[in-house]
């Protein structure tokens, strides 16, 4: 029987924490549904007695119906000397309404002594009453032993004395937390399996990634006997980040025979992951295992050439499980065999022997000594071939654009951008302001293009990157803009090159909106 793993997903709580990051009470009430769809076990979803935001998301959040996930409360064990039914934070807890509380207490003896200021006695009666009241009221208790691992490298038997104390209460779950995130793997998995040979509970782990190994740290723990395993979707959270759980989900239920979420909910692990990062003002980096950009991205000749002959030659799943793609990287030493490769999917037909694969080779080749790189900007290159195919009908022209960024003295004004933009046989001129000429010409082009395609009311930019490429000419050198854009679901990249930085912006959001709206339009390309 294939081995359960369940997965707790801390992105509105431990993820919160990271720096830059900002959740409204909506944005948190989506990352929930989206959490729910794939199918995670629970989703620790904040200290309800923390902030007035979280408390007013625990009670929306009740109208949600949850399919997969059960909500819990995170909280900490009472404060020192203090009946447990009268401690704040431990009361908010239980109007949190949550049937899951996940409750932290200290393993670690120099942070009982040094950091809370109180015995060591004192602190395991903490444990063993905190959670012993929330069983008497019901709830499912995970006791996540902070400090744990570090405090059994100093303290074995105190760290030990501490989930004795939570066992006793009646805890369901003993999370260990590498809460430093300073401990190699091998650590993990022999202090994790001495921890499952001496307790009759769930034995949970929860990685932070301060020495880059929480993802091998989780690992290392399931295979010492972990059952429960916690992280944030796409890894942000305190410091360096925690357990990155889009990786940690398909490693074990794509290699090591483990089940974490729906079979058929593996699919969804990098639209998830998209969206938990659009939806925190983030991009998935593009090197990210699984469900980044470059995941499943050739560009060397040999490797191109094996996965067009085999995929497994240098993919080590297909990239459709996990909803990501095959990237074909083109460049000017890109062959035939590259090329068509990339075009498999625009037209079944063009071989390697085909006039029009020889005919792109050229246009590549052509184009990249003007100064483009495709490489980087797969959506532009994509609307290239389709342009010299005969098989792309313009959805707008851009008739005229003008930009005005005049500055007063000691007073920065903002930049403005007119423009006027041709559909079909209507046209509309528009104008707006912006925090310097591209983005008041994003603005600009967008206002007049959404009278006409309201989805664009749903894309953004979400990078911009400028390079000169030939330096010694100054001012007159010619730029390269590179856009990345997004619509809450996927991501794409566009370039523009001129030697007016301005021009080649336009380029690259032209192709950008161009790009959104021919995808719109043929979803199955």
């Amino acid at each position: 029987m294939t081995r359960k793993i369940e997965i707790l997903d801390s992105t509105l709580r431990d993820g919160a924490q990271g720096e830059g990051i900002s959740f409204s009470v909506e944005d948190k009430l989506n990352i929930v549904r989206s959490l729910d769809r794939l199918g995670v076990d629970y989703i620790e979803a904040g200290n309800p007695g923390s902030n007035p935001k979280d408390m007013e998301f625990f009670e929306r959040v009740k109208m949600l119906d949850l399919r997969y996930s059960r909500l819990v409360a995170f909280g900490s064990t009472r404060r020192c000397h203090i009946p447990v039914q009268e401690d704040k934070n431990v009361r908010a807890l239980i109007g949190a309404g949550t049937s899951t509380v996940a409750i932290f207490g200290k393993c670690w003896d120099m942070h009982v002594t040094e950091i809370l200021r109180t015995t060591l006695e004192e602190n395991l009666r903490m444990i063993e009453e905190t959670l012993a009241y929330f069983k008497s009221h019901g709830k499912e208790v995970i006791f996540d032993a902070e400090h744990f691992f570090d405090g059994y490298k100093k303290n074995p038997d105190y760290a030990m004395q501490a989930l004795e104390a939570a066992v006793r209460a009646g805890a369901d779950c003993l999370n260990l937390c590498d809460t430093n995130g300073g401990c190699f793997p091998d650590e993990i998995y022999e202090m994790t399996k001495a921890v499952c040979a001496r307790f009759p509970v769930k034995v949970g782990i929860h990685c932070h990634n301060d020495i880059g190994c929480a993802v091998a740290g989780t690992l290392m723990a399931v295979k010492g006997g972990a059952t429960h395993v916690q992280g944030t979707y796409i890894g942000f959270g305190e410091r360096c980040g925690n357990t990155n759980l889009s990786t940690v989900i398909p490693s074990l239920q794509l290699k090591a025979g483990y089940h974490c979420i729906p079979d058929e909910n593996i699919r969804l692990l990098t639209k998830t992951a998209t969206y938990i990062a659009e939806i925190s003002n983030l991009t998935v980096d593009h090197g990210m295992p699984y469900v980044g950009k470059s995941a499943f991205a050739h560009k060397g000749g040999m490797h191109v050439d094996g996965v067009n002959k085999n995929p497994a030659s240098f993919e080590h799943i297909p990239p459709e499980t996990v909803g990501n793609k095959r990237n074909i990287l083109l460049s000017e030493v890109a062959g035939r065999g590259a090329v068509v490769k990339k075009l498999s999917h625009l037209d079944h037909s063009i071989t390697k022997d085909s006039p029009q694969a020889q005919e792109m080779v050229e246009l590549l080749k052509n184009k990249e000594l003007e100064g483009y790189q495709f490489e980087s900007a797969s959506a532009s290159l994509e609307l290239l071939i389709l342009k010299r195919l005969g098989r792309f009908t313009p959805f707008f022209h851009i008739e005229h654009f003008k930009i005005i960024g005049e500055r007063e003295q000691d007073k920065s004004a903002p930049s403005s951008a007119m423009v006027k933009i041709k559909v079909g046989d209507q046209y509309e001129i528009t104008a707006d302001e912006g925090n310097g000429p591209v983005h008041a010409l994003d603005k600009a082009m967008r206002k007049a293009l959404e009278v006409f395609y309201p989805a664009l009311s749903h894309m953004r930019l979400i990078d911009y990157k400028v390079r000169v490429m030939e330096t010694h000419q100054a001012t007159a050198a010619k730029v390269r803009v590179l856009i990345e854009s997004t619509d809450g679901q996927n991501v794409w990249t566009t370039i523009g090159v001129s030697t007016d930085v301005i021009n080649a912006s336009a380029t690259a959001l032209s192709d950008s909106i161009e790009y959104k709206l021919y995808k719109d339009a043929h979803p199955d390309k």
